[in-house]
């Protein structure tokens, strides 16, 4: 049962690959790598190009198994098998036949965050739901299953994580009324193992009411249930298309959910669980041992998909084995993944105003749970207003572009939104497939700083402090990299790849690809040469206006307006840039 996963974590521990979008089971996204370091990385130069072919937005990375990049692109997901040993070049491509209509039912662009590798298999989560694996060294169809409707609202932005003998995967679809769910299929013959879904009966949550916990308590009978008003838990969301992490030793995986349907919080009193929340399932059955619900009563759609990092820490002198979690509504967590237990909740943008606190006396009935300020409730005395100045917007302090920690500094690099909005929910009526949102939102810079919609900062995660904050143009809308030379890289909205000093956040090199990066920067080597990687094409929520064509400032759920200037500084695109230092 585990050869897959042995095989799969040797590969995974060897930094000359890139074995999982994630960097490592942790999402640590680290590089022990150090040919290219602070020194040098500023004599940086391409070595080579490939383009995908496609337009939108390229979210995600390739990946590096042995002497083949496996490269990835958003609708139609097509995936090519490159061989880096001679040039590139294209061994095969696989290019799925799915139904244009799913591109109106993904709410936020046609991304697609990437293929995963195990069991001499390439797995691939398309749009439309189905995961397909395919064999690594042919492209050939393994197998193929459908994991959810389209017609639905149901559809995929994902990767994929294979764990042990199973591939565990995610659905979209929050705004389309969509219920979540995460399910484990067998790498070998993608039969469906277990499906834990984030609401509804225990049986459907796969809780144990006397044993999962929530802050240390049991959860109680149905507790997926009781905080829903009649049925509404059916069409709740709490969809599951972020990332997930493992943990070998603990055999727990780790995720949030996203936010509840509707974005009209009047439609659904109560605490909306289990959106919202941090998950730790047991990979073999699917079972949850613990719960923590970020924001009850979610009312401004900060869903909670957000990586899970996991690291090794001395807490009180005491060595701990925690995870922390930026989540979208602006407090960065952090938690013992053993036991659950929340140890801190703090602000990483200052601009944050939605809420005051997270209440951390254990003794309070309010433990654990945010501390509104009334005037930016989207639920003003059971009426539909317009709540102004809300910080952050729905896009979140951060989105799904995943920060990296570096075991040598213990800093977390997270790239941020600095964004606020304005919000108003209207009453909205179901219908399978059709949006589900109940909201109009505009969007723009946190007022009163440096003008720009981002940040990339160094958070402390043990004091829950910002080390260094460097202010961007735009939200910081790619996924960090660290690595072992002393060196932090991202990418920016306007198309700069960027490489920072690890400790000082000092820029050390920059270079413009064709078009804006939402992709996650990797590193692997190639007859032991240093290489870094990105992919480059504007798209994505933020990027949504130019990726689409869209012109009215509410569309793209108040993206379009918030990043109409966006368009003046780059274009779309489909390019994966290779850096390496001169011979």
């Amino acid at each position: 049962l585990a050869l897959a996963n042995s095989e799969l974590q040797k590969i995974i521990d060897d930094p000359n690959q890139w074995a999982i979008q994630t960097g490592d089971y942790a999402n640590q996204r680290y590089s022990k790598l150090d040919q290219i370091n602070k020194d040098n990385v500023g004599k940086l130069q391409v070595a080579w190009t490939f383009s995908t072919g496609v337009l939108r937005g390229h979210e995600g990375s390739p990946l590096v198994i042995g002497d083949m990049m496996y490269v990835h692109s958003p609708f139609p997901n097509t995936v090519f098998a490159l061989d880096l040993s001679k040039e590139g070049q294209i061994v095969w491509k696989y290019e799925p036949k799915q139904d244009a209509d799913v591109i109106p039912v993904m709410c936020c662009d046609t991304v697609n965050r990437g293929v995963a590798y195990a069991d001499g298999k390439i797995f691939l989560h398309q749009a439309d739901t189905t995961v397909v694996a395919l064999d690594a060294k042919t492209g050939k169809v393994v197998w193929s299953v459908k994991n959810g409707d389209p017609k639905k609202g149901e559809t995929n932005t994902a990767t994929v994580l294979p764990v042990k003998d199973k591939v565990i995967v995610g659905i979209s679809g929050g705004e389309f009324g969509v219920r979540g769910s995460v399910t484990a299929y067998a790498m070998a013959d993608g039969k469906l193992l277990w499906r834990g879904y984030s609401m509804g009966p225990d049986s459907d949550t796969l809780i144990d009411p006397e044993k999962t916990t929530h802050l240390g308590k049991p959860v109680g009978a149905d507790s997926g249930l009781n905080t829903w008003e009649g049925d509404q838990w059916k069409i709740g969301g709490g969809t599951t298309w972020g990332w997930y992490s493992y943990d070998p030793e603990e055999n727990l995986i780790y995720y949030g959910s996203g936010n509840p349907s509707t974005w009209n919080p009047s439609q659904r009193p109560g605490d909306n669980r289990w959106s919202m929340t941090i998950f730790a399932r047991d990979v073999d059955t699917g079972v949850a041992k613990w719960l923590y619900q970020m924001t009850p009563h979610d009312e401004w759609d900060y869903d909670g998909v957000n990586e899970m990092i996991l690291t090794e820490q001395e807490v009180d002198g005491k060595a701990r084995k925690l995870l922390t979690h930026f989540d979208r509504n602006g407090f960065g967590y952090t938690l013992d993944r053993v036991s659950g237990e929340l140890l801190i909740a703090e602000k990483y943008d200052p601009a944050v105003n939605w809420a005051t606190e997270v209440v951390m006396d254990p003794t309070s009935d309010q433990f654990g749970r945010p501390q509104v300020v009334a005037q930016y409730s989207t639920e003003q005395n059971g009426e539909d207003v317009n709540s102004t100045g809300i910080c952050p917007a729905a896009l979140g302090t951060k989105d799904q572009q995943p920060a990296a920690y570096s075991p040598k500094t213990q800093l977390f690099y997270v790239p941020t939104n600095h964004v606020c909005m304005d919000y108003e929910p209207f009453r909205v009526s179901y219908t399978a497939g059709q949006p589900y949102v109940g909201a109009t939102l505009s969007v723009y810079p946190a007022p009163g700083s440096h003008g720009g919609m981002g940040n990339f900062i160094a958070w402390d995660g043990k004091e829950g402090k910002i080390k260094w904050s460097l202010p961007e143009k735009f939200s910081v809308w790619s996924g960090a990299l660290a690595t072992a030379g002393d060196v932090v890289f991202y990418g920016t909205l306007e198309g700069y790849l960027k490489a920072v000093d690890s400790e000082t956040g000092k820029e050390l090199y920059r270079f413009k690809t064709p078009s804006g990066i939402i992709g996650n920067v990797m590193t692997y080597t190639q007859g032991g040469k240093q290489f870094v990687a990105v992919l480059s094409g504007v798209g994505g929520w933020a990027g949504i206006g130019l990726a689409a064509g869209l012109t009215n400032p509410n569309e793209g759920l108040g993206a379009v307006g918030g990043y109409a200037a966006l368009s003046d500084y780059t274009a779309l695109g489909g390019t994966l840039t290779v850096f390496s230092l001169p011979n």
